[in-house]
């Protein structure tokens, strides 16, 4: 049997972000079966070369391709020429693909074009009905999103598939570990509320009102009572000094940790089992991924009722955390995006939010139910399955690059500049 072949655009597999965590859960997933090849064009990372990359486990089915950006017309003509991929897959937010969209006619004469698509939150985007009418397939990666793009472009087939976690690698660890873990590397806040917030350092995160707020709760419950620990980069460019803040704020004392190291994933498992509850307060969250993987370690999360955050603290009936109602919106855009809303939470609320989660004696019962809610609808063998059975389908109807169905075919034809 012929494998798919899959033209991949997103960041690089092996970046820390959430879209490229989740591009390699599914790639592997793919390759694992043993059905696929991937080629691969890998961006929003900075690279020291830009030769084409193998691994060992994969050889010749997974060719990645480092590039800025997420590629250019070019890269994607010459791929298809030379590669004659069956499907191209492509994720994030739609304001990086307008140049993707603007050769639809080139590419979707020749495959298919399935989007996972990053989206995050009301109202409805109304401006993007032409990218999403440019797709054959889309994805959705939130129970928002899917809505969205159900009453934005009703015309074309949706899907949701969440983002997932392997609960294999984020777990609920031994407690004797846990403990022997903070002696070891955490004396000065072993018997300390740990609050975790493991986010880029960009705006839309609220680093900045985060610290802020966490000073006015520590005014209430005691400047040693608990401790935050915020997994980022603090000088990061597209968010606010963090370090700075804490001098602001006279948060110099232990109160307060700032970690930048990178670090492998079973480390940050560690870390959100020796947390009692991660936060998340940005104003606009298309999934959150951190806060998932909290819930899987049993960790209890303080969310932003926004995006995809909303379906992953709360099922309907019960709450694995606590929930802030946004009570603010702020309104941004640009001449391309002309208008994103964004969901502002208050001081009061996120202050009342931590400190209900600090006297509350039943967090391990609230983290151990979001642990089931983890496994049962945000699992990576679910997440990988659906995507398997999703690209087959779509393999299936459009066919192999010889056996292109509903579309007329057209070929490259090779220009002598003489």
């Amino acid at each position: 049997m012929k494998k798919i072949k899959l033209l991949v655009l997103s960041d690089h597999m092996f970046s820390p972000s959430g879209v490229g965590t989740q591009t390699r859960y599914m790639v592997e997933s793919l390759l694992d079966t043993g059905d696929y090849s991937v080629r691969y064009l890998g961006g929003a990372i900075g690279h020291k070369e830009y030769v084409p990359q193998k691994t060992d486990k994969y050889g010749d089915d997974l060719i990645i391709y480092p590039v800025d950006g997420y590629g250019t017309p070019e890269i994607v003509r010459s791929i298809l020429r030379t590669e004659k991929p069956d499907i191209v897959w492509f994720m994030t937010d739609p304001r990086f693909w307008g140049w993707l969209w603007e050769m639809e006619d080139e590419i979707r004469s020749l495959v298919p074009m399935v989007y996972y698509h990053v989206w995050d939150n009301y109202p409805y985007p109304d401006y993007n009905e032409p990218f999403y009418s440019s797709n054959d397939v889309i994805a959705a990666i939130s129970k928002v999103t899917y809505d969205i793009v159900q009453n934005v472009s009703p015309s074309v087939e949706s899907h949701y598939i969440p983002h997932a976690v392997n609960p294999e690698v984020f777990f609920p660890m031994d407690e004797d570990a846990i403990l022997n873990f903070k002696k070891e590397h955490m004396a000065d806040a072993e018997n300390k509320f740990i609050v975790f917030w493991n986010n880029r350092n960009a705006r839309r995160k609220m680093p900045g009102s985060l610290i802020y707020y966490f000073s006015k709760f520590l005014d209430k419950v005691g400047r040693d009572k608990a401790q935050l620990i915020m997994h980022t980069d603090p000088f990061d460019q597209h968010g606010p000094n963090l370090e700075a803040l804490l001098h602001k704020f006279n948060l110099i004392n232990g109160e307060v940790k700032l970690s930048s190291a990178k670090v492998e994933p079973q480390q940050l498992a560690m870390m959100y089992n020796v947390a009692d509850v991660t936060i998340n307060i940005s104003d606009a969250e298309g999934f959150g991924l951190s806060t998932l993987e909290s819930l899987s370690c049993g960790t209890p999360i303080i969310v932003n009722m926004t995006g995809g955050l909303q379906e992953q603290v709360t099922d309907g009936d019960n709450w694995f955390g606590y929930g802030i109602e946004p009570n603010a919106k702020a309104i941004i855009g640009s001449q391309d995006i002309p208008y994103i809303f964004e969901d502002r939470v208050n001081e009061e609320d996120v202050v009342n939010a931590l400190v209900q989660a600090y006297e509350n004696k039943d967090l391990k019962k609230m983290g151990s139910d979001g642990r089931q809610h983890v496994v049962e609808n945000y699992g990576f063998d679910k997440f990988c399955k659906s995507w398997d059975g999703l690209l087959r389908s779509v393999h299936d109807r459009y066919g192999s690059w010889d056996t292109r169905n509903h579309y007329n075919r057209w070929e490259f034809l090779e220009v002598n500049n003489d």
